[in-house]
Formats: structure tokens, C-alpha cells, sequence
């Protein structure tokens, strides 16, 4: 098996997971609790997801510790388990991985504002990053994925931080959700410019509103930097309540049509976000690997 940056340099595009947190409510996560819990406290639940998005064709699992900063985890009353979360959460993803697909390390924000428009330091913000990438590195992921970022600054720091623990590959995506920009009003343009200075291994979006605007952000990176390698990962489109459930209404066929669209913009890495399911990732599997062949 190569190792992942001899990957990302090789042919075809890799095929990540879809859904975490919407898959893991369904499976009776409580909303609003911290789902690396489960990494500790229901491993067996997330043995299942990682084996449900492998069957369905991911050749790269994203670890289950998105909110898994000391920072984000104190939250849940869990800032004193971050090494065990995390580690747990790299460790279940890896023996169902094996030798046959990647595992990436996921880092997402913090969920605070750094100074000076916040009250949080980037130093603390780098400490906190160092923490979980050191215990994610350590317990066998291949790569590192920050993501879902929408501050510049908290993304830098994060990189900084990961850079303190290991020298696996690091991957940063933004979430372009307000009229194309941010939250924090990041352009796809500068997002591009800034990340690629930093020399890391792959740029891109995730999350965001639509599979068409994720899609329009992907293009402006893409003309903004024509060398990089990039990544997406959409919603499968927004979510509206049914009978106290949440729904997104993008089918696997839609994003498996959109899916061809990314390609086009010769995407490295393609998957989904919120909403989507194994369901999703077959799809788009299918429509890839038929485009390819």
C-alpha cells in the first residue's frame, strides 16, 4: 500500500467518507453530546460507521475527533480525556482501515474566536492543536485533515500545531457558507493564496450551504491556484426539520452527478459532509470509478 503522499500524487480520485455526526445521531448519540464520547464510551458504534463508509467504497476514513481540542472537548466535561479520545478515536479508525485506505487525523475548530476580536490566544489555540494532532499521530493515523475552518488565523495556528507533533501530511478545508465567503469573510481566493504558502499538503472546501456553492468555491481556488491539490467534502444540501428529525434532501444520484462536476476541476479528494451517507459514497463511488475506467 502506498503511503499517503505517494497517494495523492498517483492517478485517479481518492474517495473519502461521508457523515459523522448525523450518522451517529441516528445511531443514538444524544444531541448536543460530544460524539468522541463514544469513542470511549460506545467504540462499537464507531467501528460500524468507519465499516459502513469502507463498504461503501472510502478509501480514506476520517478519524471520529472533529471537536477534539482540549478547548472544544471541556465543553462536554471531557477536557481531562483529550489524549484518550483521541487516541481511541485514531485507533478504532485504523484497525478497521487496515492496509486498505487512509486515515486522516480530523482536527475541526475549536468553536472560539481568537484575539482580538475573541478572548482566545494563539498560543493556547497552537497548544491545544499540538495536544490532539500529538495523540492522533501517535496512535496511527496516516495524515492530518483540518477542517470546517472559517478564521484564517485559527487555521494557521492549527497547521502550526499539528506541525509541532508530527511531519505526517496535513490538508486544511474552509467552510464557505455565507454568500460565498466565511463566517469570518474569507474569500475562496485568499483562503487558496494564504494556505498554499504554508506549504501543506492539500487546500480545499467542506461543509459549506450547497453542493453548487461548495462547488463555485473549489473553481475559484482552483483558478487562484492552479497547482494545488484539493479537496471537498459538500453537505449534502441543507437541512430542514421533519417530525423532530433533521433532512437533507440531496439523493446519492444528485451528488454522484456532482461529484463528475468536482472531478472536472480534477479534485483529489472528494466526499461528503453533513447528511451524507454510505448511501452517498456508493454513488459517488460508482460514478467515479466508471469515469476513470
Amino acid at each position: 500500500m502506498l503511503d499517503l503522499r505517494e497517494r495523492l500524487t498517483s492517478e485517479g480520485v481518492i474517495i473519502a467518507d461521508g457523515a459523522a455526526g448525523t450518522i451517529l445521531q441516528q445511531a443514538g448519540l444524544q444531541f448536543g453530546s460530544a460524539p468522541e464520547r463514544w469513542n470511549i464510551e460506545n467504540p462499537a458504534k464507531i467501528h460500524e460507521l468507519h465499516r459502513a463508509y469502507l463498504d461503501a467504497g472510502s478509501e480514506i476514513i476520517l478519524t471520529n475527533t472533529f471537536g477534539g481540542t482540549r478547548i472544544r472537548l471541556q465543553m462536554d466535561g471531557l477536557g481531562e480525556k483529550v489524549h484518550a479520545a483521541n487516541a481511541a478515536g485514531a485507533r478504532i479508525a485504523r484497525e478497521e482501515a487496515g492496509e486498505n485506505a487512509w486515515v486522516l487525523g480530523d482536527m475541526g475548530p475549536t468553536g472560539q474566536i481568537l484575539e482580538p476580536l475573541g478572548n482566545l490566544s494563539r498560543d493556547a489555540v497552537v497548544a491545544a492543536f499540538t495536544e490532539q494532532a500529538s495523540a492522533l499521530a501517535e496512535n496511527g493515523v496516516d495524515g492530518i485533515l483540518i477542517e470546517t475552518m472559517s478564521d484564517l488565523e485559527e487555521a494557521k495556528a492549527a497547521v502550526a500545531g499539528a506541525r509541532r507533533a508530527t511531519s505526517l501530511p496535513i490538508l486544511v478545508t474552509m467552510s464557505f457558507d455565507t454568500h460565498g465567503y466565511t463566517m469570518m469573510g474569507v474569500s475562496p481566493e485568499e483562503a487558496a493564496r494564504e494556505l498554499s504558502e504554508l506549504g501543506i499538503d492539500g487546500i480545499g472546501a467542506n461543509c459549506g450551504r450547497t453542493l453548487s456553492e461548495t462547488l463555485e468555491a473549489i473553481r475559484k481556488m482552483r483558478d487562484e491556484v492552479p497547482e494545488a491539490l484539493l479537496m471537498a467534502k459538500p453537505n449534502a444540501g441543507l437541512p430542514r426539520l421533519e417530525l423532530e428529525n433533521m433532512v437533507y434532501d440531496v439523493s446519492p444520484e444528485v451528488m454522484a452527478d456532482y461529484a463528475l462536476k468536482f472531478a472536472a476541476l480534477e479534485v483529489k479528494i472528494f466526499g461528503g459532509c453533513c447528511g451524507s451517507t454510505p448511501e452517498h459514497i456508493a454513488a459517488i463511488a460508482k460514478v467515479l470509478r466508471t469515469n476513470e475506467s
